[in-house]
């Protein structure tokens, strides 16, 4: 069976380090999950979420040249749609409020700016001694 980059098959644990897990692949083949690629949230401690021995899902993300398999269990799950509850896009600001914001921001620098320059030329509040 050829392992190609964009397939998903079934595997099992054969070791686990702290940077990610071996995955025995069929055909006798081994492949790595990174950390990274082992649940759609922070894992800290891989052992809290695989151990040796269990079969898993991967995803083939790539096999390179010198034959190292790049695999992940997070992309091999199917998610549903999401509805448009949970994952709705920001909503673009009008142009006024962009305005706005354009030049409070504005004033800020300029504010900053005078502060800067007054102080140098000696202005109000600057000490001379």
């Amino acid at each position: 069976m050829s392992i190609e980059a964009g397939s998903k098959l079934q595997g099992k644990v054969t070791g686990i380090t702290h940077f990610g897990a071996f995955v025995e692949l069929p055909g006798g083949r081994t492949g790595l999950v990174h950390i990274s690629e082992v649940a759609d949230h922070y894992v800290k401690d891989i052992h809290d979420v695989l151990s040796v021995g269990d079969e898993v899902t991967v995803k083939v993300l790539q096999v390179e040249e010198d034959g190292k398999i790049g695999l992940s269990i997070r992309k091999a799950v199917d998610h549903p749609k999401t509805s448009g509850r949970s994952r709705r896009p920001k909503k673009d600001p009008s142009f006024e409020e962009k305005i706005l914001r354009f030049l409070r921001d504005s004033e800020d620098r300029l504010t900053a700016l005078k502060r800067q320059t007054e102080s140098k030329r000696g202005g109000r509040g600057a000490r001379r001694g």
